[in-house]
């Protein structure tokens, strides 16, 4: 296996459903500009509340992809 670097960024998904739900539209978003991602790790889920109702889940996730410092161009 070659040798690798990887970059850890953190995100933070919301859903009107489920911290599930959240957590996917975050990785859905950011899979459009991001390249190889490979992991994502929920850190943290919470709730926006409004007079007494869930408005909204949120999940945040530390999501980790491959870094190329030369974007993808061979040298």
């Amino acid at each position: 296996m070659a040798d690798s670097v990887y970059k850890v960024l953190e995100l933070i998904g919301t859903s009107s459903k489920s911290w599930e739900d959240a957590a996917m539209a975050a990785i859905k978003l950011a899979s459009r500009s991001l390249r190889d991602l490979r992991v994502a790790e929920v850190i943290e889920q919470d709730l926006v509340i409004e007079n007494g109702k869930v408005e909204a889940f949120r999940t945040k996730l530390k999501v980790s992809f491959k870094y190329d410092p030369n974007g993808g161009k061979k040298k």
